[in-house]
């Protein structure tokens, strides 16, 4: 039996990491300067709602690896970056979720990633964007404001704004198809709440509307 549901687990990490790839080779969208967003850490946030922080980190890793040699041209130090950007954002909502295995946590959770994500971006790529770019520190420095900080406030908020809207969803059809035992994750089966969803609706469509500004479509 037990054996039985570590295979369910795998598949479900299997099929996100996989989800999570797609997603990132066919969803980036460019957002201001050579600066793109996908929505892969919104996968790799719901497994760790799923399965733990562990489960994230990991998908993390995998998802970055294949990116590397597949297609990406950042080598090295953009699949460091990328494992770091995933991770500050999916890892830190999992890690309270886990602790708090409520709506409640899962809502302080995203909020909270989007927050440490934003910090952390800040200062890595004041510290690598220079090295691999092959530019000044006082160019990347100058571009912190302006370009970084809301790239990584919008990054944020659209992974969170999806990923509230889609989690339950996700978890309800993984429970009915028997991929996850209902005991181990009763938060999935709860009701929606209304409120919440037309919360996350309202933060999408603004971080919509300031990527528009951000390209210079509005």
């Amino acid at each position: 039996m037990k054996m039985h549901t570590q295979t369910k687990k795998l598949t479900v990490i299997a099929m996100l990491s996989a989800l999570a790839y797609l997603v990132m080779v066919f969803g980036r969208i460019p957002i201001v300067q050579f600066l793109k967003y996908d929505p892969k850490d919104v996968i790799i946030t719901i497994s760790g709602f799923l399965y733990g922080p562990l489960t994230s980190f990991i998908i993390s890793v995998i998802v970055s690896l294949i990116e590397m040699v597949t297609v990406s041209d950042t080598g090295f130090i953009g699949l460091v970056m990328n494992i770091i950007s995933s991770c500050a954002f999916a890892c830190t909502a999992a890690v309270i979720y886990k602790n708090m295995h409520t709506l409640k946590g899962a809502v302080i959770g995203l909020i909270t990633g989007w927050l440490v994500t934003t910090a952390v971006m800040i200062l890595w790529n004041y510290f690598v964007v220079p090295i691999y770019m092959d530019v000044p520190r006082e160019m990347v420095a100058a571009m912190l404001i302006p370009v970084f900080l809301p790239f990584n406030l919008l990054k944020g908020g659209l992974n969170a704004a999806i990923t509230m809207l889609i989690y339950k969803p996700v978890s309800r059809a993984l429970h009915k198809s028997s991929f996850i035992e209902t005991d181990n994750n009763n938060a999935g089966t709860g009701k929606i709440n209304i409120g919440l969803m037309m919360a996350a609706v309202f933060v999408l469509i603004s971080c919509i509307l300031f990527a528009m500004v951000l390209q210079g479509k509005i």
